[in-house]
């Protein structure tokens, strides 16, 4: 009996591997404000995932001498001091693929719509360098916006970086919802980003994408005002991430980031935490790179590199209108033009308020279509002099016939180029629209009655340009048959239309 033991556990012996798995474990020195000082992890990498022993998700953010500085993801006040933590191996990357279009997620790409949980196999890195300078394409097809004023005078094209600036409640937001509900059918995937925003303006925001069937081809992520900081700062990229992979199966992508000066004061907590040293305004010295890196991932991509692109919409909050502060004057430098919205203006009742002198497109004339370009080519400046001109008629001066009928035009420009919120109007309506404008058809219309005739005029050409309407949708400029048509039904309505005389 003792040797059949004695052989069972010979055998046994001779039969047994030894597993070894090795781990990278460290201990929790200290944690507060979402931040976990880490010792012990000496080869940890930067932007690692870390995982707590309470099952809790970090990142490695400060890599120090004798610790590294960690943002939690999760509740950290269920971490404790002398809790292990281990090393996880792969560098943060978020869930993506078809599967988010029409879902809201958080910063790790989790669902948080109440829906059922995303399913998808691949998984992308949120930090990501750019595209290089050789696989892109310059900026030359359009992104309509369906705002008159924007794609009119401050162009925006597929691969440009444009902000939106202004004071709060200037209407950035509404720019960037109208801006996702005219891509429907022009073959546009938009990602909106929203950064520290309360909960309730997340679900009014989604509810109206969706009676505008907008969500259909859209990806909300959040982090929402009562999320702690590290999800705030990480959220962009999340976003960014999700946009590539779209842009890697050759699509057009349009990210809006509401807002980036949340994204700042994010990090800049983070930051002050992890006691690294406060620059301008207590911001960290490295607070542009930290944009630059994001909005450099904005590109158009040549087809040899696989094609598609990412247009960025990226939103800032500015102070009493000044675009000289830090964070403005960091982005503006990054993109390529900027949107500013004046709040003098928006409480005028000129909406959306867009300051066209200090807006500006770099992109241009590259980014609209040849008949916009013709019609809307000296609209800029006609609204620039009659800002100009309005200012020095306060003083009570005798102006001359010329000066009158340019104030009279630039009154009519503007009464044209205010437009109503969700309201996007697309780009054959708006030519037809700036052409009657523009070629002198309005100067004879009351003020007050410019909306009016605007509106009856565009379903009247609808009807009866439809030559015209055909020629810009097929071919982006118009013939000289299309022009005679669109100037014969001009006429037509205005001898029919009952209110064109002052």
């Amino acid at each position: 009996m003792a040797s059949h033991i004695v052989e069972n556990l010979k055998r046994e012996i001779e039969n047994f591997k030894a597993d070894i798995k090795a781990e990278k474990v460290g201990k929790v020195v200290e944690v507060f404000d979402g931040i976990a000082k880490v010792s012990g992890l000496s080869e940890v990498k930067s932007q690692e995932m870390l995982k707590f022993e309470g099952g809790e998700a970090g990142v490695a953010f400060n890599l120090e001498e004798d610790t590294v500085g960690v943002i939690v993801l999760d509740d950290f006040s269920k971490i404790n001091e002398g809790d292990t933590v281990t090393a996880t191996g792969k560098i943060l990357e978020v869930p993506v693929g078809s599967t988010l279009l029409g879902r809201a997620v958080n910063a790790l790409g989790v669902a948080i719509d109440g829906a059922s949980p995303i399913k998808t196999d691949m998984a992308y890195p949120i930090e990501k360098i750019a595209p290089g300078v050789i696989t892109r394409l310059s900026v030359s097809e359009p992104v309509a916006t369906g705002i008159k004023v924007i794609d009119a005078t401050i162009p925006i094209g597929r691969g440009q970086r444009e902000l939106i600036i202004g004071d709060r409640q200037t209407g950035k937001t509404a720019i960037a919802v109208d801006t996702i509900l005219n891509q429907k059918g022009q073959d546009m995937i938009c990602v909106y980003v929203s950064i520290s925003q309360k909960d309730s303006k997340l679900r009014k925001i989604q509810a109206r994408l969706e009676a505008g069937g907008a969500m259909e081809y859209t990806v909300i992520v959040s982090a929402g005002a009562s999320e702690p900081a590290p999800l705030s700062y990480l959220v962009p990229y999340t976003g960014v991430a999700i946009a590539e992979y779209f842009m890697d199966q050759g699509k057009d992508v349009l990210i809006i980031y509401d807002d980036l000066s949340k994204h700042a004061i994010a990090y800049r907590e983070i930051s002050l935490l992890l006691r690294r040293p406060p620059g301008r305004e207590a911001y960290p010295g490295d607070v542009f790179y930290l944009h630059s890196r994001l909005l450099e991932r904005a590109c158009r991509r040549s087809k040899d590199y696989g094609g598609g692109s990412i247009t960025a919409l990226p939103i800032i909050e500015t102070q009493a209108g000044d675009i000289s502060a830090y964070i403005p004057t960091n982005v503006i430098s990054i993109t390529d033009g900027q949107i500013f919205l004046e709040t003098d203006l928006f409480y005028k009742g000129i909406r959306p308020a867009v300051n066209v002198g200090l807006s500006v497109s770099r992109v241009g004339g590259a980014a609209q279509i040849k008949a916009m370009k013709k019609v809307a080519g000296t609209l800029k400046l006609d609204l620039a002099q009659y800002r100009e001109l309005e200012a020095f008629t306060q003083f009570g001066s005798d102006l001359d016939d010329a000066t009158k009928k340019q104030l009279e035009r630039g009154k009519r420009a503007v009464e044209v180029l205010k437009q109503t919120q969700y309201s996007p109007v697309s780009l054959e309506n708006q030519v037809v629209v700036l052409y009657a404008l523009t070629q002198g058809y309005m100067d004879d219309v009351a003020i007050e009655k410019i909306k009016e005739f605007e509106e009856k005029f565009a379903e009247y050409a609808d009807r009866n340009a439809k030559k015209f309407l055909t020629q810009i949708r097929e071919n982006k400029m118009w013939e000289e048959s299309g022009e005679a048509e669109l100037k014969k039904a001009i006429q037509d309505f205005k001898t029919s239309w009952p209110a064109q005389k002052k």
